[in-house]
């Protein structure tokens, strides 16, 4: 991967880069976030069990499966700016089209609309990602990504929060028709940042070696003819897959799982996860390549997270909720780390490459559904053991797996 953007990009023109990309990071945590709120608000306004009611998670992130990939014949067709603009338009789609489902008080409706909103997700996360990883030097992209990382999750536990202050009211006594205003928000700011990131400086940055004429820069991709051939590629893809999945376990379930214990309150301990993973983030951005290499940072985050699930399944339930945030620590530097790992060498199939990496957060649809499912025949506490094998694969990586050639 270039150690510099293709157009030279400056010290001062990088920042304001970042700037604009961590309001974009913001979004997606935003828009992800919103759900957490969604899930107990529909299994108890429409009667559903808690797996039909994490079906909106699903709804939403099997879009990436589906536009993963072709988001990067997009993104080469119409460039970065263009296909972030884009994006915001189909997340306005998506969120208007939660109005009428609350109305019609619509299972459907909301699992269209949370599937609209996906599709946005996917295409804003297939721009950044890649971009924030070639942005700068190699070595560094898990630092850029932990800052990124910061914006994101923050802005998960704002979402609920949100909704909550302009409903005025708790989950526990909120009905659907009282999501409209809040809605009408939201669809307003998206529409701003999507004029916003159509018009915004940021330039356009290249790998080496994806270029045709830059081709030889990257001696172990010039002679592979598919994505296929790259194996480190396709075990960080699944190494994403499941750190995507159960990541969104430890932040889309901890309201349903506060409401679960009759805790008061329950959307105030939206914030667990988040705190966990801004901790790590900030981590990241100290250590990272400094003092440890993206490699040990994700072999250590491995290790916390797997001695976090133990505690969160072993401890009495209503102290466990709160063990939760060491599953989110450690999950911190797994996004970072899992990207330049999986992207590094792949030359001129580098945006191929983010594309299968932006197809792999489709985890977030399955894994969360299958806690949902678990939780109704086992229990909530229960129901997270199910991180521990996605932990262990994750450790494999970290140790083995990203140094897998062919």
């Amino acid at each position: 991967m270039s150690t510099q953007p293709t157009t030279g990009t400056k010290t001062n023109s990088q920042f304001l880069a970042l700037v604009i990309l961590g309001t974009m990071f913001f979004a997606i945590g935003f828009a992800l976030g919103i759900n957490s709120y969604l899930i107990p608000l529909l299994n108890k306004a429409l009667g559903i069990s808690s797996g039909e009611s994490y079906l909106v998670l699903a709804a939403t992130f099997s879009a990436f499966l589906i536009f993963g990939y072709p988001a990067s014949f997009v993104i080469k067709r119409i460039g970065y700016k263009r296909t972030m603009a884009l994006s915001f338009l189909l997340f306005s789609i998506g969120f208007y089209l939660y109005i009428p489902s609350a109305r019609l008080e619509s299972l459907p409706l909301f699992l269209a609309a949370s599937f609209l909103s996906g599709m946005g997700n996917t295409f804003l996360q297939a721009t950044v990602n890649p971009y924030v990883t070639i942005l700068g030097p190699m070595e560094s992209a898990a630092r850029r990504m932990s800052i990124m990382g910061i914006m994101n999750k923050l802005a998960w536990p704002v979402a609920p929060l949100f909704l909550a202050l302009v409903i005025g009211k708790s989950v526990d006594h909120v009905k659907l028709s009282d999501t409209t205003l809040p809605f009408i928000i939201i669809i307003g700011v998206f529409i701003i940042l999507g004029i916003i990131s159509l018009f915004s400086p940021l330039p356009e940055v290249k790998a080496v070696g994806e270029d045709e004429e830059s081709a030889a820069d990257c001696p172990y991709a010039a002679n592979k003819t598919s994505i296929w051939q790259f194996p480190h590629l396709l075990l960080g893809v699944l190494a994403l897959f499941f750190y995507v999945g159960v990541e969104t376990i430890s932040l889309g379930t901890l309201v349903d799982y506060a409401e679960s214990l009759d805790l008061p309150n329950p959307e105030l301990y939206a914030w667990i996860a988040p705190v966990g993973l801004v901790v790590g983030y900030i981590a990241g951005i100290i250590f990272i390549p400094k003092y440890i290499s993206q490699s040990k940072a994700l072999l250590i985050s491995s290790w916390v997270a797997i001695i976090g699930s133990f505690l969160v399944v072993l401890t009495p339930p209503e102290i466990s909720i709160f063990f939760i945030v060491f599953i989110a620590l450690g999950c911190a530097l797994m996004w970072p780390a899992l990207w330049p790992l999986a992207m590094t060498d792949l030359g001129r199939f580098t945006k191929a490459g983010s594309s299968l990496m932006v197809v792999a957060i489709v985890g977030g649809a399955l894994i969360p559904t299958i806690y949902g499912f678990l939780k109704d025949f086992f229990g909530a506490q229960n129901a997270y053991w199910l991180a521990l094998p996605l932990f262990l694969y994750i450790l494999f990586y970290a140790v083995k797996g990203h140094k897998i050639r062919t």
